[in-house]
């Protein structure tokens, strides 16, 4: 896949998260929504980074930062569990 189309899922992403908050009625809907994505980027950050000690871990590329910013946490979970046990 192309960059723009990575950069079309983050903006798409981001929209969705921030319209979902402002229905919600919660403060600061665009903070929020970058939050949101920025939480599972980091996680899989940590994830790599930590796996040197634990022997579990994802690489980081543009599926997977993907992955992470659209599904967050359970997102980082999933990959996990398919990267180690399927």
């Amino acid at each position: 896949m192309k960059t723009w189309h990575f950069l079309l899922i983050f903006a798409v992403t981001f929209v969705l998260y921030s319209v979902i908050y402002v229905l919600r009625k919660k403060k600061k809907p665009c903070l929020r929504a970058f939050g949101t994505m920025g939480i599972g980027v980091l996680t899989l950050i940590l994830v790599d980074i930590t796996g040197v000690f634990t022997g579990v871990y994802l690489p980081i590329s543009a599926l997977s930062l993907s992955v992470s910013a659209v599904g967050g946490l359970p997102g980082i979970a999933a990959m996990l569990v398919i990267e180690n046990f399927l």
